[in-house]
């Protein structure tokens, strides 16, 4: 059984000193709030990750902890800011294999080993209201820290920690960090006492950090290569919550895939093809077994909330009743299928090749050219092969060929969208301008391509409901109503496309 917690905190260096701060700007009758003593208490840890400590490089830590109140293994995570997810499950001795599941994605499968021991004297004061509730806990830890690789160190040192209680105000971070600063409490910018102990317990013989990029800075492939490492590293951070369930979690993953794809693929006259089509080819891998999850999602929120748009007595029969049935074994399938694809070999083996992407970038010399040359092309060759997929849908009668065009010019719309924010940074508001207006074209086929996919499922519903002996009205009234709203969104497409159009294309962008 594991637990989640978010943990809101900052680190401080103690004075000479050494004493607990007194807080006398926080404890003031105007403040309302006021220090208790919660004892004190003597914790051990021993922190795991690979021997080329991807966990701690990625900001991510693993311990096993003995003593105080939350002894166990704890796994966290980090969310921006100030802001780490912890998740714990109880005291073992081996790593849990959820916590292997849950930083796969970061060890690309390498071998967890005890890396340093941590053990802390811990005191520690609540901070609390003037209705006496905790708003924060306030310690001071004397700690001691020995690595366990070979040739390893010895450290110690004070800090002091101030933790907000999970949904506190981070406003009164603020007003304790200026307190705290008046009685010589200085901040320090390490995340935590892993990597401050990995740093000054470091081995002799260090083990060798990933290779650097070898790029240009300000080039055309330095732009691309940001670009790529950011869609990498959102595949990597999301990948725990999509095996714990996460809303969103799926979508924003499988869209990532699509950013990294298109990016790959609409700047390959800067990257080496023979290293990134298998890449692409296994990222629709990827957002494939994902697809089945995210589009049953998506899927069923558009039907229940047309059933809810109704009026109840336009709802005859068990309608709600047989959707909820259809999606749960629809869901079921979809999720194990997901799950399974995120612990395959093949898996690992795109979670390396991604990794190569980011530390060995297979440039090619173009690379190295100004952005204002190489990337505006880029862009300019989506736009024409888009403008061809929009104008041949268009002249084919209403039908399932046209349906598949536009469903073919929603992926190219995708394509010079991503291609237009990847360029973004280095060609300013033109790219943007043109990624915003894309982006509707992108909304009014998605939506289109959806409709098509719910008159689907609405159809064989009425076939089963039928068979059953219920009332089809309701279904075929549902039908109606996506058939019209995919009339409304073919007859916006046309000033959505000219907004997007080519009219001052190339001279915006500098071509």
């Amino acid at each position: 059984m594991t637990q989640s917690t978010r943990e809101t905190e900052r680190k401080y260096e103690v004075p000479a000193s050494g004493g607990f701060p007194r807080l006398p700007g926080l404890t003031g009758a105007g403040r309302g709030t006021s220090l208790v003593d919660a004892g004190t208490h003597d914790l051990d840890a021993v922190y795991y990750d690979t021997a080329d400590l991807r966990l701690a490089r990625s900001s991510a830590t693993l311990r096993r902890r003995t003593g105080g109140s939350d002894a166990g293994w704890h796994l966290k995570l980090p969310l921006g800011d100030d802001t780490r997810e912890e998740i714990r499950t109880p005291l073992q001795e081996e790593v849990p294999d959820r916590f292997r599941e849950l930083t796969l994605s970061r060890t690309r499968g390498a071998r967890l080993e005890p890396v340093v021991r941590i053990r802390s004297r811990r005191t520690v004061r609540d901070l609390v209201d003037a209705d006496g509730a905790r708003v924060a806990e306030i310690v001071l830890d004397r700690v001691e820290a020995d690595s366990l690789r070979p040739e390893g160190g010895h450290s110690a040192w004070t800090e002091l920690e101030v933790e907000l209680v999970e949904d506190g105000d981070p406003a009164l971070l603020e007003r304790v960090d200026k307190a705290l600063g008046k009685e010589g409490f200085t901040r320090v910018d390490t995340p935590s006492k892993l990597s401050r102990a990995l740093t000054e317990t470091a081995p002799k013989t260090r083990t060798s950090p990933e290779p650097e990029p070898d790029v240009a800075e300000g080039s055309a492939g330095a732009h691309v290569l940001a670009y790529v490492a950011e869609q990498v590293r959102t595949i990597v951070e999301l990948d725990p919550a999509v095996r714990r369930g996460l809303p969103d979690s799926v979508h924003r993953m499988r869209v990532a895939c699509r950013r990294l794809r298109s990016c790959l693929r609409s700047y390959r006259s800067l990257l080496d093809r023979e290293v990134t089509d298998p890449v692409r080819a296994e990222l629709q891998w990827l957002g494939g077994e994902l697809g089945v999850e995210r589009d049953q999602e998506v899927l069923l929120e558009r039907l229940r909330e047309g059933v809810d748009d109704l009026p109840p007595e336009l709802v005859l029969g068990p309608v709600s009743a047989r959707l909820q049935a259809w999606d749960a074994e629809r869901s079921s399938e979809a999720r194990e299928r997901s799950l399974a694809a995120l612990s395959s070999p093949r898996y690992v083996a795109l979670l390396k090749a991604l990794n190569r992407l980011t530390t060995r970038p297979p440039l090619r010399p173009k690379a190295s050219r100004k952005p204002s040359k190489a990337l505006p092309r880029a862009i300019l060759k989506e736009y024409d092969r888009l403008a061809g997929r929009v104008e041949g849908a268009r002249r084919q009668a209403a039908g399932p060929e046209r349906d598949a065009g536009l469903h073919h010019a929603r992926k190219g719309a995708k394509r010079l969208r991503y291609a237009a924010e990847a360029a973004g940074p280095a060609l300013g508001k033109p790219a943007e301008r043109l990624a915003e207006q894309v982006k509707a074209v992108q909304k009014a086929l998605g939506d289109h391509h959806d409709s098509v996919v719910a008159r689907e499922t609405l159809r064989r519903q009425a076939v089963a409901a039928h068979a059953a002996g219920e009332p089809g009205f309701t279904w075929g009234l549902l039908y109606g109503r996506e058939q019209a709203a995919a009339a409304d969104r073919e007859r916006e497409l046309p000033e959505l496309w000219e907004r997007a159009s080519r009219s001052g294309l190339r001279k915006s962008l500098g071509v």
